[in-house]
């Protein structure tokens, strides 16, 4: 049997940009994707602070060292400029492994969004 655990979690990081006009999904800083072992296209939940909101999107890899959160397209509507969010991805692994596994999780700046 497998069951679903936490993966990666970028704790708390600001809304950069909100872009409605692109086809969809979160663009994320390269050096916190790599810090929280996000890979690109990888499905994510996103967790906005400031009004409850929570999605699922998929991740496109940003600049490096931009500290850019950007949500694209219908996103933009639930997730605005400057709230803050945490970013969480799943794994499917054998029960067996489970309660040995442990998690990638992120602290950044949450006004920079650096770590």
């Amino acid at each position: 049997m497998h069951i679903t655990v936490l993966k990666s979690k970028i704790h708390r990081v600001r809304i950069t940009e909100a872009d409605l006009n692109y086809i969809g999904s979160i663009t994320i800083d390269e050096n916190l994707m790599e810090a929280a072992g996000l890979i690109e296209n990888e499905q994510v939940h996103v967790l906005n602070y400031s009004n409850g909101e929570r999605l699922i999107t998929y991740v496109i890899r940003g600049e490096r060292g931009s500290g850019i959160i950007c949500m694209n397209g219908p996103a933009a509507h639930k997730m605005r400029v400057g709230d803050h969010v945490i970013v969480l991805s799943y794994a499917q692994i054998p029960a067996s492994e489970a309660s040995a596994f442990k998690p990638k999780i992120v602290f950044p700046d949450p006004e920079t969004n650096s770590l």
